[in-house]
């Protein structure tokens, strides 16, 4: 565990491994939540995620990597709050310029709209790349009150621009069921009965994939702190198969974990989420050793 005083960045890492310039992967803290509907407090997600992370051990025993060791470094974040798109616009806009750099970009959330912006700096990018979205709802509404950048929209907009597959869908209005592909839909209780589902996915998926993970994916027994938490959802080790196969037999060329709602009386949700951002970049950059 490498702790450093001062400024707030993921893993508290001393400034040899978050330098700017030498580091491969970079952290965009987005602190937006003006489209939530229920819980509020999205927006204190990214600071409890970075806040967590300086308490993680930095050696992964399953990939045998200490991968803060390529350089994680953390950007100030995003803080546009005048609407939804101009929200939007400043994510793409930021992202863009950091993989126009080289630099591998996770985007942390704040709210699901925050995804709207990177998913389109990344298609933009990267030819041949779908979008992996983790997430008890499918959040195929056209538009939400008023907006079509509402985090309900998100992959209503998504799926303008680029095919997607969604994974751990639970939770759904009448109208999206319609319009949603069937096909392409993991939905959770199918999960539980399917042993074959992983590579189903992976079946799916383009050679490129962007994930987006909204923490309700997960159950609220291990995910509470959620806008809106809902029973049925995927384990920690569910999780983590599906990723260590995408990563192992696709590109992963970017990802964002949103929609955490801390709770100053049980940290253990903002500690999981850190050390899944983690888990996902030692995957990536240390290797998946699949048995």
């Amino acid at each position: 565990m490498i702790k450093m005083k001062g400024k707030k960045n993921y893993c508290g890492l001393p400034d040899e491994y978050c330098n700017e310039s030498n580091s491969k992967i970079v952290v965009i803290p987005v602190p937006y939540d003006k489209t939530s509907t229920w819980i509020k407090g999205a927006d204190n997600g990214p600071s409890a995620i970075l806040e967590a992370s300086a308490n993680m051990e930095l050696y992964d025993i399953e990939t045998d990597s200490e991968i803060y060791k390529s350089g994680i470094y953390t950007a100030s974040p995003v803080v546009e709050s005048a609407s939804s798109e101009k929200m939007m616009n400043s994510v793409k806009n930021k992202v863009n310029n950091y993989i126009k750099k080289g630099k591998f970009a996770v985007v942390l959330g704040g709210e699901h709209s925050i995804s709207i912006g990177s998913i389109k700096a990344h298609v933009e990018n990267y030819n041949n790349l779908c979008v992996l979205q983790l997430d008890a709802h499918s959040d195929l509404r056209d538009s939400y009150n008023g907006s079509k950048y509402s985090h309900a929209c998100v992959m209503a907009r998504a799926r303008e621009i680029c095919p997607i597959v969604q994974v751990g869908i639970r939770s759904i209005d009448s109208s999206e069921f319609k319009v949603m592909n069937k096909e392409r839909v993991f939905f959770a209780k199918d999960i539980q009965k399917n042993k074959e589902w992983v590579k189903g996915v992976v079946r799916l998926l383009s050679d490129k994939v962007y994930l987006t993970i909204d923490l309700d994916v997960l159950d609220p027994s291990i995910m509470p702190s959620t806008g809106t938490p809902e029973p049925g959802g995927l384990l920690w080790y569910d999780i983590l198969t599906l990723l260590k196969e995408v990563i192992d037999k696709k590109e992963l060329v970017g990802f964002d974990i949103v929609e955490l709602c801390p709770n100053p009386a049980n940290k253990a949700p903002d500690f999981l989420a850190s050390k899944l951002l983690y888990k996902i970049l030692s995957y990536k950059f240390g290797g998946c050793k699949n048995e």
